[in-house]
Order: structure tokens, then sequence, then C-alpha cells
């Protein structure tokens, strides 16, 4: 055995133990995105704040959420922002073994709502908390702790935005989102629709006096189907992808009154995944132009009649570049040099869009989320003390 090697073994297993501590108060907060997080942000502050860090938070409009942004260092130009959400999806209908809110260590692995998606990342992040707060740091390391992911990432870009905005812009951010710790170069990015279509109530014997709203959405869903398979066959291709093709996938479908009632509404909503190099609005122009041409033609048959659809999400791609300091430096630290893409988004997107280069690179496999019975392997956060150790001696 080299020497000092013990030592190290010593202080990575301690580490990983107060790394699972803290995981272990992180998924016992049930932040499904339908509940508030603000207990976990009270804990994440109360955790903070007394090793110096400066802590901000960003609220949603109803007060009832927020991110936290945290930093030490020096408020100024350069340094790496480490981003996690807190937010987890939910475990209705699922089959759970165990508690997914309480911690539970069986063999190797630790299950979790939340234990790979993601808060095994933040879990390392607040285990070296210390360590940055220790450090003399020329520039600053930042922690983004957001809200809404889950559904959209709808709190990181108020949260980037005041980043942006406060004149110390940051060289990097590391999205800790589960890639077995491989570095992750490339997403999709993802358009959230809503499309609501407003019948004509009437006695189903009586179809002439009325318009079912689910007959016409039925119409709208046959061409964004259509669309779908064409996608699958086009040459709107990025190989590094898989599936290499923009898709389509409607997510939820609701609507009518009563089987002998022409529906007066109905809605639904779809999901589109594009590469960065495909154009999501030049893409679904012709189920755009037939949203509207059904819309005309009900709201001529009936003026309370009509169609509206709205974007809910726009969340960029992330693509790779030549000249990435987030990748550069996750390369470094992981010794991982392969070149990756993956088809699912994160809010790596969205800090390449305000200007911050950004990679993808965590504990845990994206197999894991949204799953019952989610779990992180031990080896996974072994690994990330390592990698974290590594940060440490970077920024030193």
């Amino acid at each position: 055995m080299p020497p000092g090697a013990e030592s190290g073994i010593g202080f990575i297993m301690t580490t990983l133990t107060n790394t699972v501590r803290v995981l272990e108060q992180l998924i016992g907060f049930d932040t499904v995105s339908r509940h508030s997080n603000l207990d976990l942000i009270d804990w994440l502050q109360a955790q903070l704040e007394p090793l110096g860090a400066r802590c901000t938070r960003i609220p949603n409009s109803e007060g009832n959420k927020a991110n936290l942004w945290a930093r030490f260092g020096p408020d100024r130009p350069g340094g790496l922002v480490l981003s996690g959400h807190t937010d987890v999806v939910p475990v209705d209908g699922q089959d759970w073994a165990t508690d997914p809110f309480a911690l539970t260590h069986i063999g190797s692995r630790f299950y979790g709502r939340g234990t790979s998606d993601m808060k095994g990342f933040i879990a390392l992040c607040l285990a070296f908390a210390p360590r940055f707060a220790e450090l003399d740091l020329t520039h600053p390391v930042h922690f983004a702790f957001s809200y809404d992911e889950e559904v959209g990432c709808q709190g990181a870009p108020a949260m980037i935005e005041r980043i942006v905005n406060a004149g110390a812009q940051p060289a990097a951010v590391w999205v800790g989102e589960p890639t077995l710790w491989k570095v992750v170069s490339a997403h999709k990015g993802i358009r959230l629709y809503e499309v609501i279509v407003t019948g004509r109530e009437a006695h189903s014997s009586l179809s002439h006096l009325g318009v079912s709203a689910i007959g016409q959405a039925i119409e709208l869903l046959s061409d964004l189907r259509s669309l779908e398979t064409k996608l699958a066959a086009s040459s709107l291709r990025d190989p590094a992808m898989t599936p290499p093709y923009p898709t389509i996938s409607v997510g939820t479908l609701e609507g009518g009154t009563a089987v002998n009632i022409l529906a007066r509404r109905c809605r639904f909503q779809f999901d589109l995944r594009c590469p960065a190099n495909v154009d999501p609005d030049e893409l679904l122009k012709p189920f755009t132009e037939k949203v509207a041409e059904v819309d005309a033609a009900l709201t001529a048959r009936f003026p309370e009649c009509g169609v509206a659809m709205r974007c809910l999400t726009d969340v960029p791609a992330l693509f790779t570049s030549r000249d990435n300091p987030a990748e550069a430096l996750a390369r470094q630290l992981t010794g991982d040099n392969a070149l990756r893409a993956v088809p699912y988004t994160t809010e790596a997107g969205q800090f390449l869009a305000g200007g911050i280069p950004a990679v993808v690179c965590g504990p845990g496999s994206i197999d894991q989320a949204h799953t019952a019975n989610e779990y992180v392997d031990q080896e996974q956060l072994a690994l990330g003390v390592e990698v974290f150790e590594k940060l440490v001696a970077h920024l030193s």
C-alpha cells in the first residue's frame, strides 16, 4: 500500500459518512413539485450561513417556493456554480418497498425519492461546504439550488438572471444531474405545450346543435401523431442523441362530462424535444397552422367555440462548444474524455442561454430517475467524494 493511502481511504470514508448524513436529511423533506420546498430551503440556508456563505433567496410569485443562491469567496467575475434542483417527482401509484421519504440503506444502495435525481449531488455540495469556506478563494464558488425543475425548469431562470445581473458573471456551471459521473456536453431542449379546445354542449342525439371538443381534439391529435411519425423518419437528426431525431409525446388528455353530452371542453398537453440544430417553431409550424384552421372553423359556427394553444415551458438545448471551461473542468476532475449527448433536458441549457458555459455530470444513474425504489449506489457517492476532493485541490 502506498504511503498515505490508508489515511486517504479513511478520509474518504469519513467524508462519505458525512455525505450520507446530509443525504438522509435531504430525503426526509417531501419536496415533490406540487408541494412547497421552503422547509428544505430553510434547512440549507441554516447549514450554509454559519460557514460564511452569502445566501440569497429568489422566491416564486406565490411565495411558497424559492431558489437558493449561496456563494463563498469574493463577489467578482469568474468562479464556478454547482447547480442542483431541490424538487422531486411524485411517488403516487408507484410500488415502493421502503418509505420514499426516509433514506434506507440496503447492501450498497441508498433508497429514497431523489437519491439519484438529484439530492445526491446536493448532499456532496453540503458535505464539502466547510471545505469551500476554508479556502482562500480568488474566485467564488456558487451553489444554485432551484425549485420546479421537474415541471419544466420553472425556477432556474429567475435565479440565473439574478446571478448574471449581480455583476459577478461566473465562468462555468456544473449541473449535477445523474450521469454516473460521465461528462455530458449536449442535450435536447424541451417545450411543453397546452391545447384547450372549447366546444358547445348538446344532447348526444342532437349532435348537429353542438360541437364535441373531444372530437375536434382527436383531429388535432391525429395531426400531431402524424407529425411525430414524420420526424422519426426525417433528416432532422443529431447522431449523438438517442433517439437522434426530435420527439413529440402527448402526456395528458382530459375532457367531457358524460357519455351522452357533447363535450364542451377538452385539454391535452404535449412535449417537443429537439436537438440544438433544430428550430422548434419551424418544426411545429404545420401543427400550429392546423390549430389556427380548426379554431377559425369552430368560431365561425359558434362564437364561443375555438382552440387555444400556448407554450408552458421553453428550455433550450445544451450544445457542444470547443471552448467550454465547465466541460474542461469536469473532464479534468473525472478523467472522462468521451463525447456524450443525452435526449433529456436539464437546467444547463438555461445557464448556457444566460451566457454561462455549462456541463452536466453527477452521481447516480438516469435510469433510476422517477422510478419506484429509486436509489444511488454507495460507490457513486464515494466517487463523488473523490471528485469533489479534486475540485478542492483545483480551487486551492
